[in-house]
C-alpha cells in the first residue's frame, strides 16, 4: 500500500469486503517428508516450522473480485506507483527519436536494443491541483509536470540511463473526441426512442445513457447493479483513448511493437488505476490479430499515479518540485505530422500549446452532459435550456424545450410577435411583449448530473426493473408521455420575471417532471463535486500545503476544493500568468464556488433566470457539416477520427468503444449452501 493513503481518506466507503477470493492454487505443496504421522503426538515446540510464499496481488485480482465496494480499491495494491516509474525508466533505455528514426527502429528490429519509448499524458484536473498547491497558475502547473517528465532537470537528470518522457501530452485533446462521439451517441438514442423502433445499434445503450468514464462508478455498478449495465455509455475515457491512440498510431509509424511503447496517465483518481488493468483495455481488442505473431496483451496505459504521486516521484529523485522552471519544455515533432497538429497546437508558440478548460457551467469532470446539451440547442433553433438544482448541488436537471411554433410547417415565430406589436400599436400599449400570450412548449430533451455515491445509490433504485406483479387486478403505472408531447400538467413555478414555467420536483419523479425514464442522458461520477475532488489529488492537510501563506487557522477540505476548482476554471493569459482572480488571491472561500452556489440558491428562490435561449440562426445540418459547438471545432475532430481509421486501418468501434461485464463471487454462495436453504425452506412450507 502506498505510504501516502490511509483509511481517512475513503471518503466515499460504501460497505467493508467480506472476504478476497484470490485463488491460493499456486501456492506450494508441502514436501512429503515434512508431513508428520497424524497419530503421533507430540509438544507444540516440536512442530516445524513452515516457511509459505507470501501471496501476492494485482490489480486484475481486484477486477475479478466482488467482495470490496468502495470507489477507491486500488488503495489494496501498490503495483501502480510512483516506484513502478522509476523502476521503468531504469530498466530499459529509451529509444532515441530524431531525424534518422528509420535507421534506429531497424537497429530495434535486428535486437541491437530492447529499448522503450516513454509517453505520458497529464489530465486538467491534476494540474488544477498542483496550481493551487503552489499558487500559480495552470498553465504553469502544466509546464512544471513537463519539467519533471521530460525536461533536463527533472528526471532525466538521475537515474540509470537519464531516461526522461518524450512526449507529454494533454488529455483535452482526446476528450474533445469523447465529447463529440458522446453527443452522438446521446443523439442517436434520442432518435430511437422519437421513431420508436429497434434499428439502432445492438451493442448501442438503453435509455437512459449513463457516463462511464468514471471508474470508480463502474466497478460500483458492474459488482452491486448489473441492471444499469445495458444503459453504460460504450465509449472509453479520455486516459483509454489517449492510451489507444499513442499504441495505435506509434507502434505503426516508428515499426515497433506496442509493448515498447511505455504509457504513463497521470490522474486525479486512484480508481484510474483500476481502469488501466481492464482486459477490455489491451491491444488485443483493436488490433488485427495475427497468428504467426501471437503476443500476450499490452495494456493500453501501462502506469497511473496521481497528482500526489507526481510530488513523491520528484521527492524520490530529489528534486524541488517548486524550483522547477515554469516553463515550456521542447519536444520532438510527433510522428504523424497530422496528428501532431491535433495533439500539439500551437507548436511554434508553446505557451499558446495547451487547449483551454471548459467554463464553469460544463462542471469539473469533462463537461460530458453539458457537451451534449449544447448540441442539442445548436440543433434546435429556438430552443430554452431549463436547468434545476436538485436535492443537493451534486444533483442538477435539465430540460430542454421549444415553442411549438417552431416546428417545420409551423407559422414563423418572428411573425407572431410582429403582429403583436402591430395590434399593441394601434391599442396604444406600450410593452409588446406582454401582450404576446405564452406559447405552449414541446420538450426536446431531458438529461441530469449525479455525483457522489449517495446520488448514485438514489439513481441505480430508480433504474432498478419493478418486480413483476403476480396479484390479480393489480394496477399498473400510467405510462410517460410520448417525446414531442406538451409538458404534462406537472406543479410549476415561474424562474425569472419573463422565463418560462418549469415543473417543480414531484414525488417519485425527476424535478422536471416525468420519470428517470424520460431522460436521454446522465452524466454519473463516484466523487462528491465531480473530478477536481478525486481521492489522488493533493488536501488541505497534505504535505506541501502547508508552504503556502494560508489565513489563520486551517481551510477546510470544502474551502480547498473551491480553490481548486477556481484554479481549473481560470482563464490565462499567453504568457501563462493567472488573471487577478487567479487562485493565488484567495485562499479561504472561492469567489468563484460562492458566486455558483448563490446562483444555485438564488434559482430556487426564484429571483435568477435559468433560461438559456439558442441561437436562432444555428444551422440545422451542423452536425453533418461540423462547426464550433462548446468552443469544439467538431469537423475537426471528425476528420481526426476519420484520419485515424484509415491511417490504421481498423474500426472505430474497436478504437473508441468498450465494453463492461457482470462481476460475479462465489463468496458465501457454495452449492452445498444452497442445498441446505432448500431444505429448510422445505421443511417450513416454502416448497422451493
Amino acid at each position: 500500500m502506498s505510504a501516502i493513503l490511509s483509511a481517512d481518506d475513503l471518503n466515499d466507503f460504501i460497505s467493508p469486503g467480506v472476504a478476497c477470493i484470490k485463488p491460493v492454487e499456486t501456492l506450494p505443496l508441502q514436501k512429503p517428508e515434512a508431513i508428520q504421522n497424524p497419530y503421533e503426538v507430540t509438544t507444540e515446540d516440536k512442530l516445524l516450522a513452515q516457511d509459505h510464499a507470501p501471496a501476492q496481488i494485482s490489480l486484475t485480482d481486484c477486477l475479478a473480485c466482488s467482495g470490496c465496494v468502495t470507489s477507491a480499491e486500488a488503495v489494496l495494491v501498490s503495483l501502480q506507483s510512483h516506484s513502478e516509474v522509476l523502476n521503468t525508466l531504469d530498466s530499459y533505455p529509451s529509444i532515441p527519436i530524431g531525424h534518422d528514426a528509420g535507421r534506429q527502429v531497424q537497429d530495434q528490429e535486428n535486437g541491437a536494443s530492447e529499448g522503450k519509448i516513454f509517453v505520458a499524458s497529464v489530465s486538467p484536473q491534476v494540474r488544477a491541483s498542483i496550481a493551487a498547491t503552489y499558487g500559480v497558475s495552470e498553465a504553469k502547473a502544466g509546464w512544471m509536470i513537463d519539467q519533471l517528465l521530460g525536461g533536463p532537470s527533472g528526471l532525466a537528470s538521475g537515474g540509470t540511463h537519464g531516461n526522461a518522457f518524450t512526449w507529454i501530452l494533454d488529455t483535452n485533446a482526446m476528450r474533445e473526441a469523447c465529447l463529440v462521439l458522446g453527443a452522438d451517441e446521446a443523439a442517436e438514442s434520442l432518435s430511437s426512442s422519437l421513431l420508436n423502433t429497434s434499428q439502432a445499434s445492438p451493442s448501442a445503450p438503453k435509455k437512459p445513457i449513463l457516463t462511464s468514464a468514471c471508474p470508480g462508478w463502474i466497478c460500483y455498478a458492474e459488482k452491486t447493479h448489473p441492471h444499469v449495465l445495458p444503459h453504460l455509455s460504450g465509449l472509453k475515457s479520455p486516459q483509454a483513448l489517449t492510451g489507444t491512440l499513442l499504441k495505435s498510431i506509434l507502434s505503426q509509424r516508428l515499426n515497433i511493437r506496442p509493448d515498447q511503447i511505455w504509457h504513463l496517465a497521470v490522474m486525479p483518481c486512484f480508481d484510474k488505476k483500476l481502469e488501466a488493468s481492464r482486459e477490455e483495455l489491451t491491444d488485443i481488442y483493436w488490433r488485427p490479430f495475427s497468428p504467426q505473431e501471437p503476443t500476450p496483451p499490452v495494456r493500453d496505459v501501462d502506469c497511473v499515479i496521481t497528482a500526489r504521486e507526481i510530488l513523491m516521484l520528484a521527492d524520490t529523485r530529489g528534486i524541488s518540485f517548486p524550483a522547477l522552471p515554469q516553463e515550456p519544455i521542447h519536444t520532438p515533432p510527433f510522428p504523424d505530422p497530422f496528428l501532431d497538429a491535433f495533439l500539439f497546437p500551437h507548436r511554434d508558440h508553446p505557451r499558446k500549446r495547451r487547449r483551454k478548460n471548459q467554463e464553469p457551467a460544463a462542471g469539473p469532470s469533462g463537461g460530458y452532459l453539458h457537451h451534449v446539451l449544447q448540441t442539442q440547442l445548436a440543433s434546435s433553433p429556438g430552443s430554452k435550456l431549463h436547468t434545476i438544482r436538485g436535492r443537493n448541488a451534486d444533483v442538477v436537471e435539465y430540460s430542454i424545450t421549444r415553442p411549438l411554433s417552431h416546428r417545420k410547417g409551423a407559422k414563423n415565430h418572428d411573425e407572431d410577435k410582429a403582429e403583436a406589436g402591430a395590434q399593441g400599436e394601434e391599442n396604444g400599449e406600450g410593452n409588446v411583449e406582454e401582450n404576446v400570450e405564452e406559447e405552449e412548449e414541446e420538450t426536446l430533451f431531458r438529461a441530469a448530473r449525479y455525483y457522489g455515491f449517495r446520488n448514485i445509490q438514489n439513481l441505480v433504485r430508480k433504474l432498478k426493473p419493478p418486480r413483476p406483479r403476480r396479484l390479480p387486478g393489480s394496477r399498473l403505472p400510467p405510462p410517460p408521455p410520448p417525446r414531442g408531447s406538451k409538458n404534462p400538467p406537472h406543479p410549476t413555478k415561474e424562474i425569472g420575471k419573463n422565463a418560462a414555467a418549469v415543473p417543480v420536483a414531484v414525488a417519485g419523479n425527476g424535478v422536471l417532471g416525468g420519470g428517470i425514464g424520460d431522460y436521454t442522458y446522465i452524466e454519473v461520477m463516484a466523487c462528491p463535486g465531480g473530478c477536481t475532488n478525486g481521492g489522488g489529488q493533493i488536501k488541505v492537510d497534505d504535505i506541501g500545503i502547508g508552504q503556502r501563506q494560508v489565513r489563520e487557522g486551517m481551510m477546510s477540505q470544502k474551502e480547498w476544493l473551491g480553490v481548486v476548482d477556481e484554479a481549473y476554471y481560470s482563464m490565462v493569459d499567453d504568457d501563462g500568468s493567472s488573471p487577478s482572480s487567479s487562485s493565488s488571491s484567495s485562499f479561504v472561500g472561492s469567489p468563484l464556488r460562492q458566486q455558483q452556489q448563490q446562483q444555485q440558491q438564488q434559482q430556487l428562490d426564484g429571483d435568477e433566470d435559468v433560461v438559456m435561449m439558442a441561437d436562432e440562426g444555428v444551422d440545422q445540418e451542423f452536425k453533418d457539416e461540423g462547426g464550433m459547438v462548446n468552443g469544439i471545432d467538431v469537423m475537426r475532430v471528425r476528420e481526426m477520427l476519420r484520419y485515424w481509421t484509415q491511417s490504421t486501418g481498423i474500426g472505430l468501434e474497436k478504437l473508441c468503444y468498450t465494453t463492461f461485464r457482470e462481476v460475479k463471487s462465489d463468496v458465501g454462495k457454495g452449492a452445498e449452501q444452497d442445498r441446505i436453504v432448500e431444505k429448510l425452506a422445505g421443511k417450513i412450507g416454502g416448497g422451493w
